[in-house]
């Protein structure tokens, strides 16, 4: 059997969140969260999930569900609950898309775009002081930190002290913090 990421307590904290947004506790449904969590984990093909997860398009079926419907970012939002503002921190990491990506047959935007390194979406992420996750922002690889910013910020508007990087250094970055409040570093 696989490595299993989630113990008996944040597997508790977890259902509770669940039936917040309407994902009711059948008996595989541990079973397929830590499928699609290994498979996040892992990075492989949701064909290579092992088989003791489940049958690996019928956690791929729930895991695309899920996140067609918001659930994800349901869950997301009720876990980022309540954070630790004293220090806010804010980066961007840069993911590789595989070159055939883009150009879907959708109105949607897809937040993959061109940069020296080919296809590729940046994600901004703001983290409260304990280091979790509060706010993100997800772009094209060739949108700057800066730009991103002024999103996140506004998602997080009680933090007292806001650090990042160069790549957050502007005047406008610098105003935005001073007027929710907080100190930017």
């Amino acid at each position: 059997m696989p490595r299993l990421m989630l113990t008996d307590e944040y597997w508790l904290k977890l259902t509770t969140i669940f039936s917040q947004v309407n994902i009711y506790n059948k008996p595989d449904l541990r079973l397929n969260v830590e499928g699609m969590l290994y498979r996040i984990r892992v990075g492989c093909p949701w064909r290579d999930l092992p088989s003791q997860f489940g049958y690996w398009n019928s956690v791929f079926k729930k895991f695309n569900a899920w996140s067609a419907r918001g659930k994800w970012l349901k869950i997301f939002e009720i876990a980022a609950h309540d954070p630790d503002m004293e220090w806010l921190f804010m980066d961007g990491s840069y993911v590789r898309a595989h070159q055939h990506s883009a150009g879907a047959a959708t109105e949607d935007a897809e937040a993959i775009g061109k940069s020296r390194g080919g296809n590729t979406t940046k994600i901004h992420l703001s983290v409260d002081a304990c280091g979790l996750p509060v706010a993100f922002e997800i772009t094209g690889g060739e949108v700057h930190d800066c730009s991103a910013a002024p999103v996140l910020l506004a998602k997080t508007s009680d933090a007292e002290t806001v650090i990042a990087d160069r790549g957050y250094d502007s005047q406008l970055v610098r105003d935005q913090v001073v007027e929710q409040g907080g100190k930017p570093v």
